[in-house]
């Protein structure tokens, strides 16, 4: 969602409106959210209506009406016609449009309707104002510079607002794929019919970052009123980025767009200068428009721009009004978002209005100097230095001149001074605070109520959508309710294939039986042959809400049993696991005990997945997975300290033993190809590393994430773990006393590791994960305790950017000494392919990969690649190419899911 309003960052549970964008288009909903934004009208009998419209009879869409006398306007409808309820009396009308002269227009307002049309005229563009002589700078680039350096100035000019808003998104489906059309009128959607929502919502922000959102109405088509409307918190063209978009104030958009001077003209008293936008480099995460900036004040009069999102065209125009002296705030806001994927095409248009404002001004920020450009004006001897032992505040009460880069530099030490002493008060980084309600009556309102608070009159298509949509929610939720009805009866029985499928049976009191999602545990592997596997659960799960109402003290029992039978190897293995949860709104701890016997990967990550391995091995006759079994016993402790600190630790007893294969079965019979030992090649182990041995190992470790911040919504605190590294410490000790046999383990490893991202602005995203460890003793370490590392041989990529190798052996380079091992990706913007705009526009983007290993034992290994992300929008395709001391080992390509979709295979 772009601004409501120019003073507050994060939307949509913390993203913006290209972010929830984003997330639809990522889900392939043919039908999007259509919210946004706009006001209550006082409700009268009476007022002005009418049409605007410019010389040659077209209806402009989304003019903005404006009442000077009361500060406050609506917006026209796609068909230029508004409707303004105001009591009786004299009132000056301004209505504007991007483009187009103001006119000013005095009414007078009886006790009937007046008709209002107004004709409004193209913008005359002086390009007089300003001198422009040819060799000079061009007169944009210094009103741009003076814009960016008061930009921050603008978030932080207001203490506190509120405003109402009224949002209304209207869209159509405009193709399909043939086979689905049939489905989707089954579903009730059609082509080409338009589908509506509104809502009308109260919001209130305070600095640093507060915002409070309270959902007067809303009215959403299809499914009777029942779907709650999006929580939104606005984000500003005075920010740096919006949801990773370089904006054409940020503080580095001179890396990113040329800016060209069109001329200026004189309206509502002040003077404006219409600025290009043209990008560096067309693509995504950059604008292209216009920008209109109003001189001396160096704010946004309006703006017109224009982006592209995963394909996808996006355009926004901003209509901004005084709502003070100096105080200009965003008016009317209009956005169209259209594209096509995966065969699926759609229009969608979103206008948003914002009304009745009440502010307060910043009191630290009620002088505004003079800003001096210094690359091209005189600095006078009275200008400010900023002084870093003096508070910002004080340096602020002056109006002495200011040259760009000091204010600039004045402001960001002021808001640090703001977010430090919030931090204070909340003894937490608090970044933002939001609070959404949805008033009761919200989704009851009738036709009527809406018909007289609507700013923007429907158009017929919507109208129609309506009455289709309201019909449907009739029938749609007579078959919910049977279905409900079914489901309650049902809910405790069980039905076929439930064992495979997963399911739940509840039997109150917060008590459950089911089975997890067992036809995954179905697979083939050389050492068990076919087998097949079972995994159920019990739970007893509890609550107790706390005094603040919002949050909750939860706990819970779980009984994990798992059963596990091969076929070939005719072994039967189960484990189970008890264990105890006792959560807090940011803490707390999690204890068990899990024993039995059981097979297991000798990586414990398991780098390979049960399917993948039995497709290679039925496929190709490649039997990367290497099993062990165990009879152990376990106990294990973990404590949340808060989302910024965790510990864990357990203790293992286990008896292992080595197995072997028994099947050699698999559809490629050629002679030429054996299946490899169960037994792991390794540059260090010897046999008896793989023998029967006992082991009684502690484990410790913990995980610190420095810097980080929060946000609240709701009164509930999470945590932003994008702005913060991963610093992770282990330590584990095999004690031979303890084991109760002849060859118990006797070791000693500790290892530290850092896991991060750096965004680069829009330029790239690097992505590292880096670790070193040491076996501080290696009296006798088993090959299960050797430390291991993520490889790969298949043709499927990892799913994380930096988590596992490309291409290494899953067990070459496994040790019990010193190593260090480092994985790095780089995302560009614009690297060889991605010169071109249209592939940029697409979406697609490049990377680099280099990843590195070196143990005490083993030569030095390193791959690097290249990657194409994004492809289709939802693949990767990567070719990498793996070196021993620099000479070429192995190489090929990989396939894998885009990175940006994240992707868990958690219960």
């Amino acid at each position: 969602m772009l601004t409501t309003s120019p003073y507050v960052s994060a939307s949509l549970e913390s993203t913006s409106f290209f972010s929830s964008m984003t997330l639809s288009i990522r889900a392939f909903l043919p039908q999007l959210l259509f919210f946004f934004l706009l006001s209550i009208p006082a409700l009268f009998a009476q007022g002005i209506r009418g049409t605007v419209t410019n010389r040659e009879k077209e209806p402009l869409a989304f003019a903005s009406v404006f009442i000077r006398n009361l500060e406050d306007g609506v917006p026209t409808n796609e068909n230029g016609r508004y409707e303004y309820r105001l009591k009786p009396g004299y009132y000056d009308v301004l209505v504007q449009f991007l483009g187009y002269k103001s006119q000013l227009l005095t009414v007078e307002v009886t006790d009937q309707w007046i008709d209002l049309d107004v004709v409004l005229e193209e913008q005359v563009i002086s390009l007089q104002t300003v001198e422009v002589q040819a060799g000079a700078e061009d007169p944009a680039l210094t009103i741009m510079r003076k814009a960016i350096a008061k930009a921050k100035y603008h978030r932080l000019q207001l203490q506190e607002y509120s405003m109402t808003v009224y949002l209304k998104g209207t869209g159509q489906l405009t193709d399909a794929p043939f086979f689905l059309r049939k489905k989707l009128e089954e579903e009730g959607m059609k082509l080409n019919e338009a589908y509506t929502s509104e809502s009308v919502s109260r919001i209130t922000f305070s600095l640093p970052d507060k915002v409070e959102e309270k959902v007067i109405s809303i009215r959403t088509n299809g499914d009777n009123q029942g779907t709650s409307p999006a929580p939104y918190i606005q984000t500003s063209f005075y920010q740096d980025q919006i949801n990773g978009i370089v904006s054409p104030l940020s503080r580095y958009a001179f890396q990113y767009y040329q800016f060209k001077y069109e001329g200026s003209f004189f309206d509502q008293g002040v003077m404006v200068s219409k600025i290009r936008v043209t990008p560096r480099s067309r693509g995504e995460q950059v604008f292209e428009g216009f920008i209109y900036i109003i001189e001396d004040l160096w704010a946004i009069f309006s703006l017109d721009l224009k982006t592209s999102l995963l394909g996808f065209q996006i355009t926004a125009k901003q209509q901004y009004a005084p709502v003070a002296d100096n105080v200009w705030m965003p008016l009317t806001h209009t956005y169209t978002f259209g594209g096509k994927i995966f065969g699926f095409a759609g229009e969608f248009n979103y206008l948003a209005s914002t009304r009745e404002y009440q502010i307060k001004l910043n009191p630290d920020l009620a002088l505004v100097p003079e800003i001096i450009d210094e690359k091209v004006q005189e600095i006078p001897e009275g200008a400010l230095k900023v002084n870093k032992a003096q508070s910002a505040l004080e340096q602020l009460a002056t109006e002495e001149p200011k040259t760009r880069k000091e204010y600039r530099k004045l402001i960001n030490q002021y808001e640090k001074e703001l977010l430090k002493e919030e931090a204070e008060e909340k003894k937490d980084p608090v970044v933002s605070e939001r609070t959404y309600s949805v008033d009761t009556l919200a989704r009851k309102r009738d036709l009527a109520y809406w018909d007289s608070i609507r700013p923007v009159p429907l158009t017929i298509k919507e109208v129609e959508g309506y009455r289709r949509d309201d019909s449907l929610a009739t029938v749609e939720a007579a078959k919910v309710s049977e279905v409900d009805s079914i489901a309650k009866k049902a809910r405790s029985k069980y039905k076929p294939l439930d064992f495979l499928n997963g399911s739940s049976y509840s039997f109150g009191k917060g008590v459950s039986m089911g089975f997890r999602q067992n036809w995954t545990k179905f697979s083939f592997n050389t050492v068990e042959g076919w087998k097949v596997g079972l995994g159920m659960y019990y739970r007893k799960y509890s609550e107790v809400k706390l005094p603040d109402s919002v949050n909750r003290i939860r706990k819970s029992f779980n009984i994990d049993p798992e059963l596990r039978y091969g076929f070939s190897s005719r072994r039967f293995y189960g484990k189970v696991n008890f264990r105890w949860s006792h959560t807090q709104p940011t803490s707390g701890q999690t204890w068990g005990l899990e024993g039995g016997r059981f097979i297991y990967q000798f990586n414990s990550s398991e780098p390979i997945n049960e399917q993948v391995n039995a497709f290679y091995s039925l496929l190709v006759r490649r039997n990367y997975m290497k099993l062990y079994e165990q009879d152990f016993a376990r106990i294990y402790w973990a404590h949340r300290v808060n989302y910024g600190f965790t510990y864990r630790a357990n203790f293992l007893w286990a008896e292992r033993r080595e197995l072997v294969n028994t099947s050699d079965y698999s559809f490629y019979n050629k002679p030429e190809r054996e299946y490899t030992s169960n037994r792991p090649e390794n540059v260090e182990a010897a046999p008896f590393d793989f023998g029967t041995h006992q082991v009684a190992r502690f484990s410790a470790s913990a995980e610190w994430r420095p810097g980080l911040t929060y946000t609240i919504r709701n009164g509930r605190k999470s945590p932003n773990y994008e702005r913060s590294p991963v610093l992770t410490f282990s330590y584990q000790k095999a004690i031979p006393q303890l084991a109760g046999g002849g060859n118990a383990a006797d070791f000693d490893q500790m290892e530290l590791g850092v896991q991060h991202d750096f965004s680069f602005g829009v330029s790239g995203k690097l992505d590292f994960n880096v670790t070193a460890g040491t076996f501080l003793n290696n009296n006798r370490v088993y090959f299960a305790d050797f430390k291991h590392f993520g490889g790969n041989r298949t043709i499927f990529s990892n799913f994380g950017p930096a988590s596992n190798y490309r291409l290494m052996d899953y067990y070459r380079y496994s040790t019990a000494s010193s190593y260090v091992a480092g994985i790095a990706h780089y995302q560009f913007r614009k690297f060889l392919f991605t010169q071109l705009p249209m592939l940029r526009f697409s979406g697609l983007r490049e990377n680099i990969f280099v990843n590195y290993l070196k143990t005490e034992n083993s030569p030095h290994y390193t791959e690097i690649g290249y990657s194409l992300d994004n492809l289709f929008r939802i693949f990767r395709v990567e070719v990498g190419v793996g070196f021993e001391n620099g000479d070429f080992l192995r190489a090929g390509p990989l396939f894998g899911i885009a990175t940006f979709i994240n992707v868990s295979f958690e219960d």
